[in-house]
């Protein structure tokens, strides 16, 4: 599993439950474990595969909640309307594409790669997004180093 590094101000299921109305988002059990733990931030080791044709990209940061630069209401508000319906941006790559997760059904607790260069004018067009773990601890125990000498 991937050390989190530059967490953030430890959050209160409260606080993420206030989070959740205030968004009308339902957020998924081990996401929240995840926010409770973390609160974001940038993970060690950083890179994943995003697929074989597109290779693989870095992990710049994961989204927290509260007072910081990096967070999740924020992004929600930035992506509003360009990525698909049952789904919210949870980090970054340093290129601005977004890491996705499901927050409904056939995608709940998935994690996808949301490729800006490739967004669609219909936001629903999954032509965009790769399939990357079925759910946040999956994906950052598939984090990886560059091993290159």
């Amino acid at each position: 599993m991937a050390e989190i590094i530059n967490s953030h101000n430890k959050l209160s299921l409260e606080q993420i439950e206030q989070f959740e109305s205030e968004n009308n988002v339902n957020l998924t059990e081990l996401y929240k474990k995840f926010l409770l733990e973390w609160n974001g931030g940038k993970a060690r080791p950083n890179l994943f595969m995003i697929s074989d044709k597109q290779g693989p990209s870095v992990l710049n940061v994961l989204y927290g909640i509260g007072d910081m630069y990096d967070n999740l209401t924020d992004f929600l508000d930035i992506l509003d309307e360009r990525l698909p319906i049952g789904f919210i941006p949870i980090g970054d790559d340093p290129a601005g594409n977004v890491i996705c997760l499901g927050t409904k059904d056939p995608y709940y607790e998935n994690i996808y790669f949301w490729d800006h260069e490739q967004e669609s004018e219909d936001p629903d067009d999954m032509s965009n997004m790769y399939f990357l773990a079925n759910d946040i601890n999956e994906f950052l125990e598939k984090l990886y180093e560059d091993v290159e000498e």
